[in-house]
């Protein structure tokens, strides 16, 4: 998995409790998986269409520093389910995981279209085609 975006966790993002609001991070998380796609699918028009079960499995505090990974699970026709992984950058202890992230890549007419992609590719290699 890579993990392209860190967060630092500031007194805005804390719940009652104290610890990282879970809202705010689903926010992050539906922000980097709609980024990830638009730069796989070299197209800005990109919806979530779905997640699935969130798996908090440990809290973020104050102070934290979180990233936030992103790896492709399969390209569909129109789509590519991605699954994600938030963990604390400095004890590596995971956060949340959730499995399938489906991102839709849209047409002019907002409706579904086909991407033709197959594969992850790099932007580096594509100056170097």
């Amino acid at each position: 998995m890579r993990f392209h975006t860190r967060k630092w966790i500031k007194p805005e993002d804390l719940n009652a409790n104290g610890t990282l609001f879970g809202g705010k991070l689903l926010a992050w998380i539906d922000e980097e998986a709609a980024l990830y796609a638009i730069v796989q699918l070299e197209n800005a028009k990109v919806v979530t269409k779905y997640m699935s079960e969130i798996n908090f499995t440990s809290a973020a505090r104050q102070g934290d520093i979180v990233e936030i990974g992103i790896d492709v699970v399969k390209f569909g026709r129109s789509s590519l389910v991605l699954k994600c992984e938030v963990r604390n950058m400095m004890t590596r202890a995971t956060i949340i995981t959730i499995e399938n992230i489906t991102m839709v890549n849209l047409g002019d007419d907002e409706k579904p279209k086909a991407h033709g992609k197959t594969q992850i590719e790099f932007v580096d290699d594509r100056f170097k085609k």
